[in-house]
């Protein structure tokens, strides 16, 4: 196993191990097969382990294991503040140690504010007192290091990143999402600040293994036949000196072998320009599909009414290229789940972003077109709710 420190100079395992998607059996998960799992990581070398309050059941299995195989103090523990449900410090503290109480310890050693999306947001938490909450725990032993999840544009991640005193930050990132998201800007922005980088989807849930299309996978395995899609998925990120930490969902012995065998072997800095190339050839097969031509250039930016153009033509084309479940679930995240709601359906057809795309893409049109798909009656249900009910506030 390869390991990259921290900012306390911790060695970190490489691969870390996302709980979110145990196995479930009658709807509750199957403690027996997950336990066998998470061993055979811990064995392999896995010593970071991310979970969360709102993962269903996540956060009580992993208590269980590790506290029934006396290995608590082997491995760091990462779980999340659902900081939207919070409204008094009354309340961080309750959800705080009711989290305590699943995972079967007295400390979290990694602790983020779940699907932190833009300064506002953090600027509002700061008033309800949550940063000063924080620093109490750390004063106190009972959280060790503080950061934050996030799911948005390059812009929002760098203005957040310099809004607060973050100890590493987790962001969605792969070489499809290259140049979406926080992207390759934001991660060596967060590496000039000397920030850990924790990598959540490398495998975009499943998309760049399972729903490649034929051509892709015909490009990676004429290069290596030996090479699984996600082998080459995983080399990519972590030939990236930026990169601390890459989270796998992992629920099945197989996997965690292999992957615990790739982060053993790959070293930042190894692939070469001619492996380089093949990952441009398969996005390029992949992008096939795609229903707006967007590069994600940001050069419509910003838009007068706060819609992330970029982010949603990403989200749009997921629709097509990807998952329909997954493209409807990253909008929702990126755009209801904030604290200024910005749907594609806000736009007002000024046309400002228009005269500034390289691309010449009717962007009022596509707006319009992508608020028709993704902006369905689940969507305006729960955008009403998280606006009336202050969630997010």
């Amino acid at each position: 196993m390869q390991y990259r420190c921290d900012k306390n100079e911790r060695p970190l395992s490489v691969l870390g191990y996302g709980c979110l998607r145990f196995t479930k059996k009658n709807g509750k998960i199957d403690l027996e097969k997950a336990e066998s799992e998470i061993m055979e990581a811990i064995r392999g070398g896995v010593n970071y382990f991310d979970t969360a309050y709102v993962y269903a059941g996540s956060e009580a299995a992993l208590g269980e294991i590790l506290s029934r195989n006396q290995v608590r103090d082997q491995v760091y523990i990462a779980t999340k503040l659902p900081h939207y449900l919070i409204k008094s410090k009354a309340g961080l503290e309750k959800c705080f140690q009711e989290q305590l109480r699943r995972l079967k310890t007295d400390h979290v050693d990694y602790y983020l504010m779940h699907m932190l999306n833009d300064a506002d947001t953090w600027e509002s938490l700061k008033k309800k007192g949550v940063d000063e909450w924080l620093r109490e725990k750390q004063a106190a032993g009972q959280i060790g290091s503080v950061g934050f999840s996030y799911h948005g544009n390059t812009q929002n991640f760098k203005a957040l990143l310099d809004a607060g005193q973050w100890d590493f930050c987790q962001i969605q990132y792969n070489y499809l999402d290259e140049h979406t998201q926080a992207g390759r800007e934001g991660l060596l922005y967060a590496q000039e600040k000397g920030i850990p980088v924790v990598i959540m989807e490398p495998l975009r849930g499943g998309r760049l293994v399972q729903l490649l299309p034929e051509e892709a996978k015909r490009v990676f395995a004429e290069a290596d036949p030996e090479r699984t899609p996600a082998e080459w998925a995983f080399r990519w990120l972590w030939d990236q000196s930026g990169v601390t930490v890459v989270l796998s969902g992992m629920n099945s012995l197989e996997m965690v072998r292999e992957n615990v065998r790739v982060a053993s072997e790959a070293r930042a800095g190894e692939l070469t320009p001619e492996q380089r190339e093949l990952y441009g050839q398969v996005t390029a097969q992949i992008r096939k599909k795609i229903k707006v031509g967007c590069t994600a250039c940001g050069y419509c930016m910003p838009c007068p009414q706060g819609i992330d153009i970029p982010g949603t033509f990403r989200c749009y084309n997921e629709l097509y290229t990807g998952s329909r479940r997954a493209g409807k679930k990253e909008y929702l995240m990126t755009t209801a789940f904030r604290k200024r709601q910005n749907p594609a359906s806000g736009c007002v057809r000024c046309g400002k972003c228009e005269k500034h795309c390289p691309q010449q893409i009717a962007v009022r049109r596509e707006l319009e077109n992508a608020a028709r798909e993704l902006e369905d009656l689940r969507y305006r249900a729960l955008s009403f709710l998280v606006r009336h009910l202050r969630i997010w506030q």
